[in-house]
């Protein structure tokens, strides 16, 4: 087992948007879909053309990838993937959902705080070959409306 092994890339000012739920000091609209003890499952701000309305699973306690994740996270973080994967089914009545995590600059890794994508899926959405933009306010507060 690797423990004590450290991947960190996160500066040292960093100032972190998981962490940071004060929506006065938010960048981009913040809806809370559900507050878990140690997990909270938000709306993406940014949407992909074919899958609008992806969901973020992000503990509240800041570790930056999943090197740092402690293992006592793991049943919480997956009961509340499972969870956002199920509401969007139901919600967006979507034919299938994927889930995306990335870790370190060479992963994809932008924002320094674990967090797991839940993206509703569709045929031919063309997800992996598109890239996001950001919603408005009124985009994301309908999307969490449902």
């Amino acid at each position: 087992m690797f423990t004590g092994v450290v991947f960190n890339h996160e500066p040292p000012d960093y100032d972190c948007p998981f962490c940071r739920e004060d929506p006065a000091r938010a960048q981009h609209p913040l809806q809370i879909i559900h507050r878990y003890p140690q997990v909270t499952v938000r709306l993406n701000p940014k949407w992909w053309p074919g899958t609008p309305g992806n969901l973020l699973v992000v503990p509240h306690a800041h570790h930056e990838n999943l090197f740092d994740l402690p293992l006592d996270l793991a049943e919480p973080l997956h009961r509340a993937t499972r969870d956002a994967a199920i509401a969007l089914k139901r919600a967006l009545d979507c034919e299938g959902v994927s889930t995306r995590q990335h870790n370190e600059p060479a992963g994809h890794q932008d924002v320094w705080h674990y967090h797991v994508h839940v993206f509703p899926r569709y045929t031919d959405d063309g997800l992996y070959g598109s890239h996001g933009a950001w919603a408005s306010a009124e985009e994301m507060s309908a999307m969490a409306d449902r």
